[in-house]
């Protein structure tokens, strides 16, 4: 019991000062000016991903627990993609399919590109082909580089609509200074942090209370505790009318948690963090990769009709997809 509440606490924390990490994050970018640079993009959609690198960093450097870095990173891939069900859910009678830009192909690609890869390396590594630059694995400095490429592409894509959203609400933060905006931020940042650093210890010890195995509890429970933020902002963009925001936002989370197991990887000094792990990871990866492209044909195809007028069918099959991962990863390492 004392392992569920510490989680529970856990989860709290992230929940509320991470949607008041997003908040503040987004007023920075007001009040700086860069909400329509590139460098207001990356802020921002790295900004609900900071319980992730949070995590991820104290799981691989603290707790050396490395299956609940990847397992949270690759986890949490899986659950922002299931959150698009949920949108759908909320959108009411209207397909989200149907509204939503068809622009957000280009960055589900490249998630499908980047998780792709890391799939791949696990079973690389499983096998003994291991590539390696002093303690870093060689696909690390490989994705780095494929996630430059892609946040500069997509950016230089949607460049005209997320300036146009920029302008949409001129001084929505004009009650608050700068320096109260960047102080609030910084107590969010370091509740976030805390709790990202205390959570790898509370799974580790919930998977050995609990008998299951690190690379379980990093894939379901750790990434649902970390994706809370990401809900709180979807959801509050979507009541907004802002739906394409909303789902950039899950789809460029995808691509910094992929990032993120590079970060994890160089921090992670007894080895290539890919060749520690476990080879269940890859299940999730394989789901992540069928989930995006899943995104991608409703996207492209636009589907309008829906299940007691409630959920889409791609959307349906999004959730299928999300307990079959959650299933077969039970079966191998959660008994």
């Amino acid at each position: 019991m004392l392992g569920w509440m510490s989680f529970g606490l856990c989860m709290l924390l992230i929940g509320v000062a991470g949607s008041k990490l997003s908040r503040y994050g987004d007023a920075i970018s007001e009040k700086t000016g860069l909400g329509g640079s590139w460098v207001g993009f990356v802020l921002l959609a790295s900004v609900t991903s900071l319980p992730e690198l949070a995590t991820g960093v104290s799981a691989v450097t603290v707790a050396r627990a490395p299956d609940i870095a990847v397992g949270d990173a690759l986890g949490s891939c899986v659950f922002n993609l299931v959150i698009i069900v949920m949108l759908d859910v909320l959108h009411g009678p209207e397909s989200l399919y149907a509204r939503a830009s068809q622009g957000h192909i280009l960055s589900a690609a490249f998630g499908i590109m980047l998780i792709g890869f890391i799939g791949f390396n696990i079973l690389l590594s499983a096998a003994g082909m291991t590539f390696a630059v002093g303690h870093i694995g060689a696909s690390s400095i490989i994705i780095l580089l494929l996630y430059a490429v892609a946040v500069r592409t997509v950016f230089r894509y949607e460049r005209g609509r997320l300036e146009a959203y920029v302008e949409a609400e001129p001084e929505a933060y004009r009650h608050l200074s700068l320096r109260e905006v960047l102080l609030r931020y910084a107590l969010a940042a370091c509740v976030v942090i805390v709790a990202g650093v205390w959570l790898p210890f509370v799974a580790k010890d919930l998977a050995l209370t609990m008998q299951w195995q690190t690379s379980f509890v990093g894939t379901l429970f750790v990434a649902l505790a970390t994706s809370v933020p990401e809900i709180v902002v979807t959801v509050t963009a979507l009541r907004l009318g802002a739906l394409d925001m909303a789902i950039a936002s899950l789809f460029g989370s995808n691509l910094f948690d992929a990032a993120i197991v590079c970060i994890d990887d160089l921090l992670f000094t007894s080895g290539p963090l890919l060749a520690s792990v476990s080879s269940t990871h890859v299940v999730s990866a394989l789901s992540a990769v069928m989930m995006s492209g899943v995104a991608i044909v409703g996207l492209l195809y636009r589907p309008r009709r829906r299940v007691f007028k409630l959920i889409g069918w791609t959307s349906l099959l999004l959730f299928c997809l999300y307990l079959g991962n959650t299933f077969v990863v039970y079966l191998l390492d959660g008994r």
